[in-house]
Order: structure tokens, then C-alpha cells, then sequence
């Protein structure tokens, strides 16, 4: 099969297109064909060497999602027929043309569904709705998105919305927040001087302030956010683009009881994976496949082209997800 590779860590230029043996099936688990997937942070930190894939999957080969057509299968691993579309995520491997994946840690794809929206779909909106999930949201309060037009924002602004709530944003472009806006994001903000949070926050809520926060940035936005959180505010670190260390003012920690949590899929033990799997197919896909929520695609690649799908990621430059065609 052909793959994308990281010959030695580095720039895009070290991804290299190679012949790999089709890997098999073991226990439980299915091989899939991949159709699609999409670049994302994680796999440009691990290109750079800053982020080893975890135990168990391919060393240099990156790739977090796909969606694919069922090829084989492992030893009583009967969910699934051959030729079943299906998608998830992995903790790496899926930028080659098959990979194996537990057979409970897929979703059943739409036939109506393209495969390049739902190989772009599954680490966005299974971030996003997880997040959420985990900042106990509620219908009726007010979100704020750190990185708004990015995939995982810029799903989080429709999921949110689907739940009920009121969702800002920060975006360090014009082009990005307007994007925001034209998923249902009711209003966003650039980054600005010190309380840009908090002035923003306060004329959003009428100086209630903001209920969650799903900060994909960190660094220094973890301190500027925790003032402008109202009582019991929550607040879910997903990245930290912006840094890995922040100061804050325990004061308002203390005083309005905050939750300050932080989250990681890619390395979540399979009983989890299964689970927030369960709740995308559940939960999202009929949003996706209704289209009650879309994912934005700024740009599609083919598998050969991966150095330049990687250059624009790392750019910035992306509103929505940077997809992979693998026909």
C-alpha cells in the first residue's frame, strides 16, 4: 500500500510517499480501505518529532481520522460487513491507503455523506461534542471558543448552537471570525490589550459573564479567560498553541468556583475511545448527515501532495480542515 511517511523529523519536505505492507488484522479489529482523512495539529507536531505516536500504532506514519470501506476481517470481528463505509478515529497510521482499527471504535458512515466530509469530520466534532460534554454544558448558556475558525471551533460553534447555547469566538483574522458567523456564531473578537476577555465577555452576558470556555490555544489565554467566567464557570483546555504554562489569579478561581480541565483524545485507552465513538455516531452524525453541522474544507490534497497539505496547515492561513483524498 502507499503511505505517507516521516522519513526523519523535520519540515513538510521530510514527508515522503512509500510502499508499506497492508497491515493485518489482529483480534477484534478490522482492516479498512481509507478513502479520506484530514491533516491536523498533532500530526504536524509529530512530523517536527514533538509528539511520538503512543504504543501500538505506526511509529512514522501520521493520520488521526479516516473514513473508509470495511476490507477484512481479524478474528471474530463480526460488526462490521465488507464494504460497510465507516469512520473514527486512531492514534495514528490513517494518511496510508488501509489501516486496522478495533471494530467498536468506528462509526457507521451515511450513504449520502462524501467521503471527504466524513474522513474530515471525526476529530473535530468528536473533540468538540466531548468538550462540551465534559463542561457539563447546558441549553441556554453561553460558550466561548478560543481559535474559533479552526475545524475543532468552528465545530464547536455548530454543536453548541444544536445544543442550545450562544456561542463567541476569538480568531486572530477577520476571515475566521466571519466563517465563525456564517456557522451561527453570534458574535467574536481578535485578541487584543490586557482584559480583552473580559471586556468582550461582559458586553456579550450583560456583565454575567461567560458559562464555558473551550480554550484550543492555552498559554496565556487560560489567565486572560478566567476573569470574564460567571459563577461556576467552566473551563476545558483542548491545545496549547499558545504556550504550555500560564499564571493565574486564584481569586477568581476561588471566588466564582471554577472547573479548570484539561483533555486529550489521542492517547485515551480503547474503552474510552469506543465510548466517545458511541456518542459521535449517536449524537453527530445525524447532525452531520442533516446538515445541521457542516465541516468547512479549505482546502483537499491528494495522498501525493502531503508535504504541501502540510506546509498549509502549518501556515495558519486554514479556515476549516485541510483534507486527504485517498482514492
Amino acid at each position: 500500500m502507499q503511505a505517507a511517511v516521516i522519513t526523519t523529523p523535520g519540515g513538510p519536505d521530510v514527508l515522503q510517499l512509500q510502499e508499506r505492507p497492508v497491515p493485518v488484522p489482529s483480534a477484534g479489529e478490522i482492516l479498512v480501505r481509507v478513502r479520506s482523512s484530514a491533516i491536523n495539529r498533532a500530526d504536524v507536531l509529530q512530523r517536527m518529532g514533538r509528539y511520538p505516536a503512543p504504543p501500538g500504532v505506526p511509529a512514522d506514519i501520521p493520520g488521526l481520522e479516516f473514513a473508509g470501506e470495511v476490507a477484512a476481517h481479524g478474528p471474530d470481528a463480526t460488526r462490521w460487513p465488507i464494504g460497510a463505509r465507516v469512520s473514527g478515529l486512531v492514534g495514528g497510521g490513517a494518511l496510508a491507503e488501509y489501516l486496522v482499527t478495533n471494530q467498536d471504535a468506528v462509526a457507521a458512515v451515511p450513504d449520502a455523506l462524501a467521503w471527504d466530509i466524513a474522513g474530515a469530520a471525526p476529530e473535530a466534532c468528536i473533540t468538540a461534542y466531548d468538550a462540551l460534554q465534559q463542561a457539563n454544558v447546558q441549553p441556554g448558556e453561553q460558550v466561548l471558543v478560543h481559535a474559533v475558525g479552526s475545524g475543532v471551533g468552528l465545530a464547536v460553534v455548530q454543536i453548541g448552537r444544536a445544543m442550545g447555547c450562544r456561542v463567541y469566538g476569538t480568531a486572530r483574522s477577520d476571515a475566521k471570525l466571519t466563517a465563525a458567523r456564517a456557522l451561527g456564531m453570534t458574535d467574536g473578537v481578535g485578541p487584543g490589550d490586557a482584559g480583552w476577555v473580559v471586556a468582550a465577555g461582559r458586553r456579550w452576558t450583560e456583565k454575567r459573564g461567560l458559562d464555558i470556555c473551550i480554550d484550543l490555544v492555552g498559554g496565556p489565554y487560560v489567565a486572560d479567560t478566567v476573569p470574564a467566567m460567571a459563577l461556576h464557570g467552566r473551563i476545558v483546555v483542548v491545545g496549547t498553541l499558545a504556550g504550555q504554562e500560564t499564571t493565574l489569579d486564584l481569586r477568581y478561581l476561588l471566588g466564582k468556583r471554577l472547573t479548570i480541565r484539561g483533555t486529550v483524545l489521542r492517547s485515551r485507552p480503547l474503552p474510552e475511545r469506543v465510548a466517545v465513538t458511541e456518542a459521535y455516531a449517536r449524537v453527530v452524525m445525524p447532525w452531520l448527515a442533516d446538515g445541521t453541522v457542516r465541516v468547512p474544507i479549505d482546502a483537499t490534497f491528494p495522498l501525493g501532495r502531503i508535504a504541501e497539505a502540510h506546509a498549509l496547515m502549518e501556515s495558519n492561513a486554514t479556515t476549516g480542515k485541510v483534507a486527504l483524498s485517498i482514492a
